[in-house]
């Protein structure tokens, strides 16, 4: 969340860059300082009594070692009633600061200036394209038919087991599963990622950490006896690492990688555009993080979307970045980019990763900060991208692989697979 600091310094740009995402944050702005004011003039008068019991308290021992009995029971009866004022006043204080942080938890990340102003989709801006175009004839298959003719993944089979969004993948299915995942992660740990493997549950105050709550708690499965979330995304438990945690400055950055399973339900969706592997419930994911001085985080976010493209790249498959506009950017994030690839099937572009610098807002949330060389903690910047998502990965690679003799596997694969084509 934002910090009354930022807030104060400059609120008039904060309420314009605000206005960016579709926020109209004029008058929990000006409540925000209002309330800060309040609660600065409460702990004021609450450190005034304060010092004021003190010299009570030494004026009570004075009188009684003066024998002056009737004076320190007066001196004791001012002090009994100043405690009662400071316990209102500490209410007022609380209640106050609950306010304030209710407030700000409804306030959402202040977009960069890089941001491109817009309201949907249709307003991002294309940064740049790659990848070899493939040419298919116009019979060419969906991945879910080709899913269906190889038995690679048994979409009905998931239904009977759970539900819709819940696929069984099988045989070389399975197995090109598995070899996206290992070559995910075999390349961040080449590009310095501390692989982790964290839990796929995550208890309440994670939720907030990471600004899941409480923005998107109707996308989250929820285990109500035990108050607990499936995960999203690793970005969760990932980031959670640190929280209420002082790093060291010679120990930044962090970078983490994790593969996990991700739970979404996806509230909402459907057509033809959820089709097969293009929305689904579960599915597998790589998940590269990393923690920042402020002053690093902007060359960190350029080498994560460096990484994306290069998986890419190695994958053989047509991609492009967008820079979202204010719109179309999540809650929390500062700026994201997106990475599309091509489904020639399909005839239509998939996201297959977002990668985010969140600057300093999760990590307020989070209480995760740094100590400087001059011994001051200030808070990190955090960023994460998936480094990738697999289902329209696989999609694509169905899709745009497709031969009269098989589905040629991306030579980067074929070592984790043992095969080159699917037949």
């Amino acid at each position: 969340m934002l910090t009354i600091q930022q807030i104060k310094e400059n609120p008039r740009n904060i309420i314009e860059r605000l206005a960016v995402k579709g926020f109209d944050g004029k008058e929990v702005i000006e409540r925000v300082i209002n309330l800060d004011n309040e609660r600065k003039r409460l702990q004021l008068n609450n450190d005034n009594k304060a010092a004021e019991l003190n010299k009570l308290a030494a004026q009570i021992g004075a009188l009684m070692k003066q024998g002056k009995k009737d004076e320190a029971q007066q001196t004791k009866e001012a002090v009994a009633a100043i405690k009662e004022d400071q316990k209102t006043i500490a209410a007022e204080l609380s209640a106050t600061e609950k306010e304030i942080r209710d407030l700000l938890l409804t306030v959402p990340n202040v977009p960069c200036a890089m941001v491109p102003e817009g309201k949907t989709a249709a307003d991002n801006v294309v940064e740049k394209t790659g990848g070899p175009m493939p040419e298919l004839p116009e019979d060419a298959l969906p991945h879910w038919e080709l899913a269906r003719k190889y038995n690679l993944i048994d979409f009905d089979l998931g239904v009977k087991i759970t539900g819709a969004g819940f696929p069984v993948y099988t045989g070389k299915g399975a197995r090109l599963q598995r070899a996206l995942i290992q070559f995910f992660l075999d390349e961040a740990g080449k590009a310095g990622y501390l692989e982790v493997q964290p839990p796929y549950v995550v208890n309440e105050a994670s939720g907030y950490g990471t600004g899941q709550l409480p923005d998107k708690e109707g996308q989250m499965y929820y285990v109500n006896e035990d108050n607990l979330y499936l995960i999203p995304t690793a970005e969760v438990p990932v980031t959670n690492i640190y929280r209420d945690v002082i790093i060291p400055g010679d120990q930044l950055p962090k970078k983490n990688c994790a593969y996990s399973a991700c739970f979404r339900r996806e509230a909402g969706s459907y057509g033809k555009d959820v089709r097969g592997l293009n929305r689904l419930h579960q599915f597998d994911k790589v998940e590269i993080v990393r923690i920042e001085r402020p002053e690093d985080s902007y060359a960190a976010l350029e080498e994560m979307k460096d990484h994306v493209q290069h998986l890419l790249e190695e994958l053989g498959l047509p991609w492009h970045i967008l820079r979202l506009c204010g719109g179309d950017m999540s809650f929390t994030s500062a700026i994201t980019f997106d990475f599309e690839v091509y489904s020639a099937a399909q005839k239509r572009w998939l996201e297959v990763s977002s990668v985010s610098n969140f600057e300093t807002y999760q990590a307020n949330r989070l209480k995760c900060r740094y100590r400087g060389e001059d011994k001051k903690t200030r808070l990190c910047h955090t960023l994460n991208g998936s480094a990738l998502a697999l289902p329209r990965i696989v999609a694509a690679l169905l899709e745009n692989n497709q031969t009269p003799e098989g589905i040629r596997v991306p030579e980067c694969l074929q070592k984790y697979t043992g095969f080159s084509i699917i037949d």
